[in-house]
């Protein structure tokens, strides 16, 4: 039988190593505007937000709330949701 105490530290470590690389990243223009015009224009407005949301926690010494930091992660995660929805319409609509 498996330790529950053990599971959870494994547990709890896998959780913090994917939030500590997912923080790590940013967001990308990696969207060809030609092939996907609206999907690169909403990229490049992500990475806008990005960059604004990180002023604002400079700006407030990352007194936040915690709140800027999961917002930039939320950016993260749409950032590569619209790349893949690029490749999807890459691999679908020909």
């Amino acid at each position: 039988m498996i330790n529950e105490k053990w599971f959870r530290s494994c547990l709890l470590g896998v959780v913090l190593i994917s939030a500590g690389t997912l923080s790590a990243q940013r967001p990308v223009e990696n969207i060809d505007p030609k092939a996907h015009p609206n999907l690169s224009q909403a990229q490049h407005h992500i990475q806008s937000a990005y960059e604004e949301t990180e002023a604002a926690q400079k700006h407030y010494k990352d007194d936040l709330g915690g709140h800027a930091q999961k917002a930039k992660e939320h950016l993260i995660a749409a950032d590569q949701e619209l790349k893949l929805a690029a490749e999807y319409a890459d691999g679908h609509h020909k």
